[in-house]
């Protein structure tokens, strides 16, 4: 099982390239980083997590610029959105960025995505109705993909419609970089189970983590769909043991960063590194 980190990405966070040459120095297999293009002033929507937004989220930098100075950094760390929101993108702008990535990162990219949590950003983005967002995520994937393998690229759905284009650079990772849904609920593993490559829930989401795996291994099962490889993203400060038990389960990777002790603090972030690289060796 391989380690990730996450970061909120904001300017006073330590700096992408810095972070990402010591991950791979400590044999971290990966970088993520998430993204809300804004955060809107009059929002509803309750924070997840519940109490206050974290004031993280309101200066979270772009992911790709930061992902691009991470990958021109380092030889071998992978390059992870987690997660990039779709919804908010113009579609073809957003082929074309991904790619680019893949390209000068020497085919580096994991393309995690999601539908975001706060209703007021995805409105202020496109007009697509709150409880149709995972149907518009699977939709922009679909077009996405199609981008990425098709010479003459051509979509027409309900929420994304273009006539053939071409669309380049293509992904050096062939047929596309893997697309993960970092999804949690009912709804959202369905999806995952149906068109996404890999599986990316927080462990928080899943409350039982070993009873929702196997029922998300045996949905995947009768779909045909095999063994989908899965990434957890670890909520706070893990213990050892938890992390060789998510491992005695299969999961591929851990995502650590999450929310951990003194995360607002950009000075334990290296720290935080540092603790867990201690046991990468005895997780592989």
């Amino acid at each position: 099982m391989r380690l990730g980190f996450s970061t909120m990405n904001g300017p006073d966070d330590v700096r992408p390239d810095v972070l990402a040459r010591a991950l791979e120095e400590r044999g971290y297999d990966s970088l993520w980083i998430g993204e809300h293009s804004h955060i809107p002033a009059s929002r509803k929507t309750p924070y997840p997590s519940g109490g206050e937004l974290p004031p993280n989220y309101v200066y979270m930098m772009d992911p790709f610029v930061s992902l691009t100075m991470a990958a021109m950094a380092t030889t071998q760390l992978k390059v992870g959105t987690g997660v990039c929101l779709a919804l908010e993108h113009d579609i073809l702008d957003l082929a074309k960025t991904v790619a680019s990535l893949d390209v000068m990162s020497g085919g580096r990219v994991l393309f995690g995505v999601g539908v975001g949590w706060n209703e007021e950003e995805l409105a202020n983005h496109r007009p697509i109705p709150w409880k149709a967002r995972y149907r518009g995520l699977e939709e922009a994937v679909t077009a996405l993909r199609r981008l990425w393998t098709d010479h003459d690229s051509e979509f027409h759905g309900e929420f994304y419609d273009f006539d053939a284009a071409w669309s380049y650079p293509k992904p050096l990772q062939q047929p596309t970089p893997p697309v993960m849904l970092g999804t949690g609920g009912k709804l959202g593993t369905q999806h995952a189970v149906r068109w996404a490559d890999e599986w990316m829930p927080m462990d928080v989401a899943l409350g039982n983590v070993e009873k929702n795996i196997g029922k998300f291994r045996e949905a995947a099962a009768e779909a045909g769909r095999g063994d989908i490889p899965i990434t957890l993203v670890a909520f706070g400060d893990p213990t050892i043991e938890r992390l060789h038990q998510y491992k005695e389960l299969g999961v591929v990777r851990v995502v650590l960063g999450a929310q951990y002790k003194g995360w607002h603090d950009p000075s334990t972030a290296l720290p935080f590194v540092d603790r867990y690289a201690e046991h990468i060796a005895e997780l592989a």
